[in-house]
């Protein structure tokens, strides 16, 4: 998808934001502790290289990605000394590559292990694949469940060593976002199980996501995976409060293209869900779901000349409208996420109107919107 550059509508980030919330992690770390941070899915929609390496002069000291090809991005882009985690299975026909770019990978059972020692020697690739070991304590996804396979896997381990570096270890909480923690600690238990079955640790052990680092630390642990709070988005939306102010790194904006008074008796946009019954002053915004903002945005509001506007009409690919309490001039700004005038409206505020989470609309905002990154003094 091509980047929309000649039109006003773009993704602001401000990397002080991300810096300040690693930074804020990074002081709570045990010592020995490290932490890397997520920067899978173009950083959450923030933009990969940039976040990666907003994080790394905060304190991160590697990263994870969900896919091969978001860590080969990062090497590509100069990150060529801090480990990169592939969180994602990798399938092992691809070892060359993994071996190239000098990333670590998740693996999920050992019979993975020897199809890869297998390729390697068919394909003369040398040196160590450096991987981790996926624990599934309850989430259900991916990764060894039970005792036994644990030990089978070590085994393997030891029998394959020569062709691999085991790096570490992980798992994944489903629920530590939840007030309620009786599942947490049912997946907590799960999991000290099943390390009990390895003698000799690997170098990392991470069992913390954003969620679990801000309110569930577990001893063993020493390597923390920070993702959406990085952004500055509390990973239990207002569920739980954090032990920290967490800054959002992303504005949305754009401007009026098109300010009109509507007559009674026309309604407006695809469907005619909305209908005007006095003199109104509707205002055109060029952004659309093409963009990211989703049809459902219809009744949500946007901040003009510091005013909440309401969206008005459904929502089209490429265009929205909004009710305006007066006549203000084309080009005026819109503020669709952020802060404008003293007065904000957040994504968590737009995924809560949408029934989603903020995580999948940051996700979701295309391409065709740029990114423009900033910083501010540390302070603000």
């Amino acid at each position: 998808m091509v980047v929309a550059n000649n039109r006003n509508g773009q993704i602001l980030i401000n990397e002080t934001a991300i810096r300040k919330n690693v930074h804020q992690a990074v002081e709570r770390l045990t010592p020995g502790s490290k932490l890397f941070a997520v920067v899978k899915a173009d950083g959450y929609g923030h933009g990969a290289v940039q976040v990666a390496r907003a994080a790394a002069a905060a304190g991160a000291t590697g990263f994870c990605v969900a896919v091969l090809d978001e860590a080969i991005q990062l090497r590509k882009a100069g990150l060529v000394e801090q480990p990169i985690l592939v969180l994602g299975l990798t399938d092992e026909t691809k070892v060359d590559l993994v071996v190239k770019y000098d990333v670590t990978v998740t693996v999920a059972d050992a019979e993975w292990l020897r199809a890869a020692a297998q390729l390697k020697q068919s394909l003369r690739v040398t040196g160590r694949l450096k991987f981790f070991l996926a624990l599934d304590s309850g989430m259900g996804r991916i990764g060894l469940q039970r005792p036994e396979e644990v030990r089978a896997f070590v085994a393997t381990v030891n029998e394959l060593q020569a062709q691999f570096d085991w790096q570490g270890l992980y798992t994944h909480f489903a629920t530590a976002d939840s007030p309620d923690d009786h599942y947490f600690n049912f997946q907590l238990h799960n999991f000290r199980q099943l390390l009990g079955e390895i003698k000799h640790l690997p170098r990392y052990v991470s069992v913390a996501n954003s969620a679990a680092d801000l309110w569930h630390p577990v001893p063993e642990a020493n390597l923390v995976r920070y993702g959406i709070a990085m952004y500055g988005l509390n990973p239990s939306g207002t569920a739980i409060k954090p032990p920290f102010p967490l800054t959002p790194a992303l504005s949305l904006t754009s401007e009026l293209v098109s300010v009109r008074q509507v007559e009674p008796g026309r309604s407006i946009g695809y469907g005619a869900t909305y209908s005007v019954t006095e003199p109104t002053w509707i205002g055109t915004i060029p952004l659309g779901y093409a963009d990211g903002l989703r049809r459902s945005l219809q009744g949500f509001l946007v901040l003009v000349n510091g005013k909440r506007c309401p969206i008005v009409g459904r929502v089209c690919m490429d265009q929205l409208m909004v009710k305006l309490p007066n006549s203000v001039p084309v080009h005026t700004k819109v503020t669709l996420i952020g802060t404008d005038h003293g007065h904000t409206i957040t994504l968590q505020e737009m995924a809560e109107h949408c029934q989603t989470i903020h995580y999948e609309l940051a996700c979701g905002f295309s391409n065709r919107l740029p990114r423009f990154y900033y910083q501010t003094d540390l302070n603000d």
